[in-house]
Order: C-alpha cells, then structure tokens, then sequence
C-alpha cells in the first residue's frame, strides 16, 4: 500500500521543500507546543522526584515532636496567664521513656539535641552541627553509613565521646586517611570517629524547621554523650538561681526536681528554652496509624505538660504528600495550557494547508486529469500536514529538551525529561498533523477536475 501511494508523499515532502519559509512558519505552533509539553512534564517529573527523595528523607511514617519556645513578650490574656503560671519541664529524656512504654503503634524513637558551633583538627576549622541522637535515628531518617558502624550499647549508655560523621565533614578533614579511629575536636571535646554517613545530594529547603536538616554538615554523638559533655536543660543553672529574689521548688517524676526562678529582673526567663531535648522523632509501623498516634501523643504529652501547650507535633511525610498534591494540580495547569499551543498549532496547519489547496487548484485538476484518484490527492496533502507536525515534532522535543536543562539550570528546578514525556508529545504532535490535516485533503479530493483546471 505504501507504494501505491509513494509517488503522492514524494510531491508532499517537494511541496514542503519548495516552501521552505511557509513550512518553518507553519510548524511554529507545533515547535513551540511541543517544546513547552516537554518542558513542564519534565518539570512535573522532576518535583514528583525531588518529593519521593524527600519523603525518603524525612523518614517514612515519622511523626515529629519540637517544643514551642515562648516569647519574650508574656501572654495578654487570662487564659495564656493562667498557662504560664502552670509548671511543664518541657520536652525531656522522661517524655521518650513514657512514649517508649505507653504507645503500641511505635516502632522506633529516637530523642535529638542540636546545636551549632565549630568543628577543628590541625588548626583548620570548619562550622558544623553537633547533634545528639540515639541509634534508631540513623533508621528513621534513611541515613545509610559508608564506613564504620553506630553506636553500640556501652557507648550509648555511658555517654562515650564517639561519634559519626556526614560527608562534608569526611571531605574537610579527612579528605585523603581514612576517619575510622581519629579524632576530631567539637567545642572543646574531643569525639572519636566510628563511622561516615553516605553523602546525599537531596534539596530539603523548606523542612529545617521540621526535622530535616543537611545531613552532610553533621556530627552525631550518642544523646547521653550530648547530655554529659555538652547541653543538657535540665540541670540547674546556679548562677540564675543565685540571682534570683525567689524560688518556688516543683517535684518532678523520676525524682527530678525542677527550679523556676520569678524575678523582676528575669524578664527574658520567658523566652529562654527550658527543654532538655530538641525534637522527639516517633516511627509509627503503618502509615494508617498516624493520625491514631499523633492524637494519643498530644493528649499523653498535654497530662505530662499540665496542660501546657509547649510543644508541637507535626507529620512531614504528610506536609509532603500535601505539597506533592498541589504541585501535581499545579503541573496539570501547566501542561493544559502547554497542550493549547499544540491545539494552536494544528488550527494553524489547518489554515495554511486550507489556503494550500486554493493556491493548488489547477494542480489538483491536472493531477486528477491524468488518472489519480482522490485518495492520491487525500493522502498528498494529508502527507503534507503530517510531514510538519512531524517535523515541528522532532525540532520542538529538542528545543523542550534545552528548555528544560535550562530551567533547572538558572531557575535551580529539577527536570527530568522522560521517555514517554518525548513519546507523548511526538505523538500528539503526528496526531495533530493528522487531525488538522484530514480536512484540507479531503476538501482538495472533492474538487471536481473540469472547475479545477478552468480555475483562474
């Protein structure tokens, strides 16, 4: 069959060749429809990707518990004056032991202690976060070691000064020995390297505040480590207690015992953190559990906290799935309003391929004269507009292809440029020349031969 018709594409493929410029013009639509599906489906592509690393790395089924700090400036209200008066330790090592015991959903926790300071080895220094964890940490968030191992049970339990290190730290200090067993000095303590962390190349901007963090810049030491040798809340701080004019003396559970210090002298007391812990990392086993948990936290956590709302629980995978939600509607919108230039296109090839067979009438007359049917002349100008749709289609995937490593280059967006996402638009681009072009062929068959070639 197609050397019946072979002839008929041959006269198409010299038409479009003779009209260079008119081709070119014609196929724009197509070009630039075709160029901007690609680009926004690899834009789409590239967000869906970037949410799947992060939920990667935000731990799957993670359910984050920070303090709230309170402001300087005390609460006008009865109510918040009523709260302040009320006695909460805040977030502490007690709070991990009762979610430990009290929730069946869990699967792991792990309570967590940050801070910034710098971190040095032969005079050269480099600024980092030390942050105390326990093991379980390392799961919850996906963090995979290259080299060495985490803590053992001695080490976590005695508050041993080992520690492991992110690949930024490795790549600063240890860029040509290997880590494993040398030291390194972090605000004037010296920690014992046992283990690297695999470097990840994950964008998280957006979710520091919510426990996630660049993983590459950190050191991790055991919590107990963290509360020994560096930052622990929950002591008391005798030079605040010296200066204080009175002291109301509240018993804790375990034992501990906790020092409120009122003053008229003290007006930043309100805003100074009195948690012993930065953040509580909680792992449910399913995800249809965290809704279920996250409630039972906040109510377990409100009786241990008097009914002082000092702490926050939030679910990042959640957050994420919410954000991939709006940015999939958000890609949907942008690839109908791409689709149009590819309907733009078409309305255009259809147009040009209308004034084409006007221009054509006495070919078409003299073609029909000399025996070809009106499928020849059908499959001549449907070949035609086929031809540029086809030809836009290909130069368009390559423009979509620059567009989009350009995008991810200037605007910092990630793009991936699929295989179906080049198919789809290919084919939607054939589909439009055949579309666009059937009825400019089919009207230029119909033409009767005789009017044809007495046309002026």
């Amino acid at each position: 069959m197609f050397k019946r018709y072979y002839h008929d594409i041959e006269i198409a493929i010299e038409s479009i060749a003779s009209n260079k410029l008119k081709s070119i013009l014609t196929a724009l639509g197509i070009i630039f429809g075709v160029a901007a599906v690609i680009a926004m489906l690899a834009i789409g592509k590239g967000a869906k990707q970037e949410i799947l690393e992060q939920m990667k790395m935000v731990g799957v089924n993670n359910i984050l518990i920070n303090p709230v700090i309170p402001e300087k400036s005390s609460t006008s209200t009865d109510q918040g004056e009523k709260q302040q008066k009320k006695f909460s330790r805040g977030l502490n090592m007690l709070d991990v032991e009762s979610i430990r015991e009290v929730i069946p959903s869990m699967k792991r926790i792990s309570p967590e202690i940050s801070f910034n300071s710098t971190a040095m080895l032969n005079g050269v220094k480099y600024t980092a976060k030390l942050v105390g964890v326990s093991n379980d940490y390392f799961q919850l968030y996906n963090l995979p070691l290259v080299s060495g191992a985490v803590f053992n049970s001695y080490q976590e339990k005695n508050g041993i000064q080992v520690c492991i290190i992110g690949a930024n730290i490795r790549a600063k200090f240890f860029s040509k020995i290997d880590p494993l067993g040398q030291y390194i000095k972090f605000n004037g303590n010296w920690l014992k390297v046992i283990g690297v962390l695999q470097k990840t190349n994950v964008s998280l901007t957006g979710f520091e505040e919510k426990g996630v963090n660049v993983y590459n810049d950190n050191i991790y030491i055991p919590i107990q480590t963290m509360l020994m040798r560096y930052q622990n809340r929950a002591l008391v701080n005798t030079k605040t207690v010296s200066e204080a004019t009175t002291m109301q003396f509240f018993g804790g559970g375990g034992g501990m015992a906790r020092i409120v210090v009122s003053s008229s002298d003290a007006s930043s007391d309100a805003e100074t953190n009195y948690n012993q812990l930065d953040r509580i990392v909680v792992q449910v086993a399913e995800t249809e559990q965290l809704n279920a948990t996250t409630e039972t936290l906040s109510r377990m956590l409100s009786r241990r906290h008097s009914n002082v709302k000092d702490f926050e629980i939030t679910v990042p995978e959640l957050l994420l799935k919410q954000q991939q939600r709006t940015k999939d509607i958000f890609n949907i919108v942008l690839g109908a309003i791409a689709s149009i230039s590819l309907i733009v296109g078409g309305i255009g090839i259809m147009n040009i391929m209308f004034a084409s067979v006007m221009e054509r009438i006495k070919e078409i007359g003299t073609r029909m004269a000399i025996g070809a049917k009106k499928m020849d002349i059908v499959v001549q100008f449907l070949a035609e507009a086929v031809l540029i749709s086809v030809i836009g289609g290909f130069i368009g995937i390559f423009f979509g292809v620059i567009m989009a490593k350009l995008i991810e280059k200037i605007a910092g967006i990630m793009t991936i440029v699929s295989f179906f996402s080049v198919f789809i638009a290919f084919g939607v681009s054939a589909a439009v020349g055949v579309i666009f072009g059937y009825s400019p062929a089919k009207r230029a068959s119909e033409k009767d031969p005789i009017e044809s070639l007495r046309y002026e």
